[in-house]
């Protein structure tokens, strides 16, 4: 028999050890520690104690359960109408723990709804995604990783549903050679590439996510036009990549202006941001985008990125 209770200062290093327990991987780092979970959960701005379940059986957790929400749209406080089921573990992984698995994920959706949650979801997902970046899923929370087979069952168990799938594409910088046209010479010399490393947070949400992490944001000045049309951001994607054997920049954000889409800035901007990178030992880059988004897919491909893995998002009305 177990029971459930609410985090405890004394946890972390219980459920480090779940996870260390857990079957290998790619998007889930391994081995973990305390300080890690410290870094990329606890720390958080957002952080809750009685979103965070743990399991126990003759006191000793056997398994662990993180609910949470997002943000309001002008990112500058907690929107609990929102709820997601971020992380499920139980040690092993195994799944003959599978009722233990739909015990938890019934108490993270009542601590949800608790907190007034009329939609819940299952796996972080843009916005949903202020905890466990570093350690889970790669350059962006992808929902629940197609190899997280606990979390992604217990959902299916509870009747969620999948509303769309996330790919996982990276490029080995070793091989891209960024494309090179008339159009795009014309590009280079109407603007100007500006760097800009660590940017302040502009909201509170922004705050909660990139507070511990490295971000490079790269943008195109257009001269004639005296204002940016283009932005890449990315991020120093640690500690995930060190257990890959790689230095691994994500590329969490590319915007073009609307006026200037479909004219190569995007591939321009890419094309600039890579050989900077490069020159400094990055090794490849990740990027992650809705199966549904051709558009990106097609031009991440045309790039030179593979897909390697993908998440699913799972939703459901939390009457259900």
């Amino acid at each position: 028999m177990y029971r459930l209770r609410a985090f405890r200062n004394s946890d972390p290093p219980h459920l480090a050890a779940i996870w260390r327990s857990q079957p290998a991987q790619r998007g889930i780092l391994q081995p973990i520690s305390p300080p890690l979970l410290e870094y990329a959960v606890f720390s958080k701005l957002n952080f809750e104690r009685g979103g965070l379940i743990v399991a126990t059986r003759d006191d000793v957790p056997v398994g662990f359960v993180h609910g949470g929400f997002g943000p309001t749209e002008d990112g500058l406080y907690l929107d609990t109408s929102l709820g997601v089921t971020q992380m499920l573990m139980v040690q092993g992984g195994s799944e003959t723990e599978a009722s233990l698995a739909d015990d938890l994920l019934r108490a993270s959706e009542e601590y949800l709804r608790g907190r007034g949650a009329t939609v819940l979801y299952a796996g972080g997902v843009n916005p949903l995604n202020s905890f466990y970046l570093g350690l889970y899923g790669g350059s962006e929370i992808p929902g629940v990783l197609q190899t997280d087979h606990i979390l992604r069952n217990a959902a299916q168990r509870a009747n969620y549903r999948e509303i769309d799938r996330v790919l996982i594409m990276q490029c080995d910088l070793a091989r891209v050679r960024p494309p090179v046209s008339r159009e795009l010479r014309a590009i280079k010399r109407t603007t100007q590439l500006i760097e800009k490393i660590d940017p302040e947070p502009k909201t509170w949400w922004e705050a909660c996510i990139w507070g511990s992490l490295q971000r490079d944001v790269f943008s195109l000045f257009d001269k004639t036009q005296n204002r940016t049309v283009a932005t890449a951001s990315f991020w120093d994607m640690q500690p995930l990549s060190t257990c890959w054997g790689m230095t691994a920049a994500g590329l969490f954000d590319l915007e073009v202006d609307a006026k200037f889409r479909r004219k190569g800035y995007a591939s321009y901007l890419l094309g600039e941001a890579i050989r900077v990178l490069r020159r400094r030992g990055v090794t490849t880059i990740e990027a992650q985008t809705m199966a549904t988004n051709e558009a990106a897919r097609d031009f991440y491909l045309k790039f030179g990125f593979t897909e390697i893995d993908h998440g699913v998002v799972f939703r459901k009305d939390s009457t259900l």
